[in-house]
């Protein structure tokens, strides 16, 4: 019998990325009393580090008094950036709305096999594209005709390519008007923070975290919509363990106090706070969820850990972009911290080359250009003697000119080494053969580059490809020369969709297999990488599974456990 101190809901879903506020919002909608537990804290606009004083507290590790939004990981082969908040990856990630290529849904025994089609999920695709106020960057309208992505555009034409601008979920203008530069965002209802928000300013800022709020995260979308209808938002709550009971699912999970942010906390001493409810919706992201079924249903499939992949991420430079201006070669003014993180993309198929990809141009926050200028130390100090000598001069009278202002502007130079250069995004259909397991009750992974080897070439050669076309130098991932590693934001797998349970630990409505009103929604579903950003597909599937929880099926229609 229940004790009358625990709370019930019908459902709980354990965070708050892309899968769980999808869930949240959808159940909440259909009548359920959902509790959302969510381990991070919530930002609203202007809550985002920007100091090096602040983004020494951006990282998740409550250990050690760390309660940031930044989980970063590092295992023997690849290393990777999660989020940690309210709205999960969505407060972090580039804004890439793509639907996954039709034929991608493979069947590849023994590799990775969909349990679904993309006709299965188009109408929830549609519907998450709504919610979540898809834009394509306004690239031919002024203030937004910005040179790194029609220089990424012109020169992926120039190569045969055909480049184009996605969805992205960012508000650049109001319904009914041109596109404008931090012009109020109406909101026909408060979002859940309380905060005005403002149209993109093109600062190049997505990837830590908005304060414009002009990103359309899943706080401000699904969330906040959740909120209205009901759903109990939790944020510092971490889930500890879940287990079955007689009338459903119960939850233990620990309160982090972030006003004791750095300082040192046992948190293995804090104390526990129980909830129950009929459905449990693990929705932690590929990392979160994968540890606590480890952790809580080892035996549930086969499967379980498997079909690990990092989306086939990997991110290069284009160095000192060059064109030709007057007959001669001259520096490119590519200015890649103006705009979105991305705008364009270039599809690559799978074809008798190798499996497929992804293309991108990235953009990133404009301080950073203060420290790529720095690395060019003995250029800056050269040209810095004229100035020097100035001020030698004038302390001992020896110069009655007092305007130096041409001299520190001389310091500067050209600033070609950031106003020149492009990062550029591939990400695809690497190999999902890494496994995801416990050791020492941490989790660990053992995927190798080694059967994604030929994706990665083929990826870098035609990253190489764009880079000459802008006559730029093509910079490798150094770490891809050091020990053949690489870092993913978007690990997927772990708890794959199959068929039967021999295949999968999920079916393909997100049920696990044997545990009734047990289910799994975000990127740890995927039985292989997306090809794309998958933030979409995550979505689209939660929307699914939300679809099916909600026509309230049967105990004894549950798959079973072979």
């Amino acid at each position: 019998m229940t004790a009358p101190s625990v709370e019930r809901f019908d459902a709980i879903v354990i965070g708050s990325g892309f899968g769980g506020s999808v869930m949240t919002h959808r159940l909440s909608d259909g009548g359920l009393r959902v509790c959302l537990l969510e381990r991070g804290r919530a930002y609203g606009p202007g809550d985002f580090p920007r100091s090096p004083h602040e983004f020494r507290r951006a990282f998740w590790d409550p250990s050690r008094g760390g309660y940031g939004m930044y989980n970063v990981w590092s295992f023997r082969h690849f290393g990777s950036v999660v989020s940690s908040g309210l709205g999960g990856g969505s407060l972090i990630y580039a804004n890439v709305l793509i639907r996954k290529d039709e034929d991608t849904f493979v069947n590849e025994p023994g590799v990775e096999t969909w349990p679904l089609t993309r006709a299965d999920l188009d109408p929830h695709y549609e519907r998450a594209e709504k919610m979540l106020n898809a834009q394509t960057y306004p690239l031919d309208h002024d203030g937004f005709r910005t040179p790194r992505t029609r220089t990424f555009m012109a020169a992926a034409r120039r190569l045969g390519w055909d480049p184009y601008l996605p969805n992205l979920a960012v508000t650049f203008a109001n319904p009914g008007r041109e596109p404008a530069l931090g012009e109020l965002i109406e909101e026909p209802e408060p979002n859940l923070h309380g905060r005005q928000r403002r149209t993109c300013r093109l600062l190049g800022e997505c990837d830590i975290g908005c304060n414009e709020g002009a990103k359309n995260s899943t706080d401000y979308s699904y969330l906040s919509a959740a909120k209205r209808l009901g759903a109990d938002i939790r944020t510092s709550a971490e889930v500890r363990s879940f287990s079955r009971v007689e009338r459903g699912w119960r939850v233990d999970y620990v309160e982090h106090d972030a006003s004791r942010e750095g300082q040192r906390t046992n948190t293995a001493a804090l104390p526990l706070r129980t909830v129950m409810a009929d459905k449990l919706i693990l929705a932690a992201g590929t990392y979160g969820s994968t540890y606590l079924m480890l952790k809580n249903l080892p035996r549930v499939s086969p499967m379980l850990g498997r079909r690990f992949s990092g989306n086939g991420d990997l991110l290069t430079i284009a160095l000192d972009a060059t064109g030709k201006r007057g007959g001669r070669r001259a520096p490119l003014l590519i200015e890649a911290t103006r705009g979105p993180s991305i705008a364009a993309a270039v599809r690559f198929p799978d074809g008798p080359d190798g499996r497929g990809f992804y293309l991108e141009d990235i953009g990133y926050p404009g301080f950073l250009d203060w420290v790529i200028e720095t690395t060019d130390a003995p250029g800056i100090a050269w040209r810095a003697r004229h100035l020097l000598m100035r001020l030698l001069l004038g302390m001992f009278g020896q110069d009655r000119e007092s305007d130096i202002g041409g001299e520190i502007a001389a310091v500067l130079g050209t600033a070609r080494r950031s106003s020149s250069l492009m990062p550029l995004a591939g990400m695809g259909r690497d190999v999902p053969d890494g496994v995801l397991s416990l050791a020492d009750g941490r989790l660990t992974s053992d995927w190798k580059i080694d059967h994604s080897a030929p994706y990665f070439t083929r990826v870098r050669a035609e990253m190489q490809k764009l880079s000459e076309v802008m006559g730029a130098k093509f910079v490798d991932n150094p770490i891809w020369h050091f020990g053949r590693r690489v870092i993913t934001v978007h690990p997927l797998g772990g708890c794959p969709m199959g068929r039967t349970a021999s295949d999968g630990v999920v079916d393909a409505w997100g049920r696990v297999f044997g545990h009734p009103g047990l289910y799994v929604a975000d990127g740890s579903v995927m039985p292989g990488p997306v090809g794309p950003n998958p933030s979409l597909t995550i979505a689209a599937l939660s929307d699914r599974f939300a679809t099916h929880l909600l026509e309230a099926p049967r105990a004894d229609d549950w798959p079973a456990a072979e």
